[in-house]
């Protein structure tokens, strides 16, 4: 069974940094590509980044030069790194992946930036 279990996350200041990670269980971790999610407030679900099982990577604009997307495939999580966070950063953040068909979600994580 394919586990998503996500950690970090919290209240910040503008300006702040946090670190996102989310470790998998379940899959040859490594053949799979692993994304990052957002869900704000009363807005609908986006991409904020993906990494390929290569190291390949990928980001929405709003967080370009801001956001960083990483994995360790030796100890099967995915990181994501934010920096020179807004309060449009604020959401509810998810880690997903797919496999065997499937599209598989972590549990979230609540960032809210705000003085």
């Amino acid at each position: 069974q394919v586990r998503l279990v996500q950690s970090g996350g919290g209240l910040v200041q503008p300006g702040g940094s946090l670190r996102l990670s989310c470790a998998a269980s379940g899959l040859n971790f490594r053949l799979h590509p692993m994304a990052w999610y957002r869900q704000p407030p009363g807005l609908e679900r986006e991409l904020v980044a993906n990494v390929t099982g290569g190291g390949s990577t990928n980001y929405a604009d709003s967080v370009k030069g801001r956001f960083t997307i990483s994995r360790d495939n030796v100890r099967n999580t995915v990181f994501l790194r934010m920096e020179s966070l807004r309060p449009e950063d604020t959401a509810v953040y998810y880690c997903n992946t797919g496999a065997r068909g499937k599209n598989f979600w972590g549990q979230g994580t609540h960032v809210t930036v705000s003085s």
